[in-house]
């Protein structure tokens, strides 16, 4: 896949914008590589609480740039796809380095939508099903960083899964 864009200022909040200001501010070597540190392990923490499991994982977060890089071996290509979500929909991650393989024969990849405002589980699936009653294929491809399919948020992205 990789290097995948994202949108910096939407998402889960997993490491504080203080500590991002305070990098900001006086960038020393210190700061970056706590900031990194911290970012990347809350990263790989958030995905294991999403239950996605990945032999290997190992998350880095480079302050500067603010990307990701991710890699491991996921069971399928839905987890591997799910991973790279993790990481990038979080607030100040602005693209993620996609080194993940997969352990199984690769499936189709999934497209790739990034919400507006206006949208909604309906309408996204009218646009890449011809079929807004397929919304709900898009709601399990994207659990469990969904809980709810009328709670998406702009700037966020989702995987559109082949049907």
């Amino acid at each position: 896949m990789g290097l995948m864009s994202f949108i910096q200022s939407a998402g889960e909040k997993l490491f504080g914008k203080k500590e991002v200001e305070a990098v900001a501010a006086a960038p020393t070597p210190e700061k970056v590589a706590d900031l990194s540190r911290t970012a990347g392990q809350a990263i790989a923490t958030y995905i294991g609480a999403q239950g996605l499991k990945v032999d290997a994982l190992d998350v880095q977060f480079d302050a500067p740039s603010a990307t990701v890089t991710v890699a491991g071996v996921a069971a399928d290509q839905a987890t591997k796809e799910k991973v790279v979500l993790c990481c990038g929909n979080v607030d100040g991650v602005k693209a993620v380095n996609d080194l993940l393989t997969v352990a199984t024969p690769p499936a189709p990849e999934a497209q790739w939508h990034t919400v507006v405002s206006g949208d909604n589980l309906s309408k996204i699936a009218k646009k890449f099903y011809g079929d807004a009653n397929k919304y709900p294929v898009i709601f399990e491809a994207n659990k469990p960083m969904l809980k709810h399919p009328d709670k998406i948020y702009p700037g966020q992205v989702l995987r559109i899964p082949p049907l």
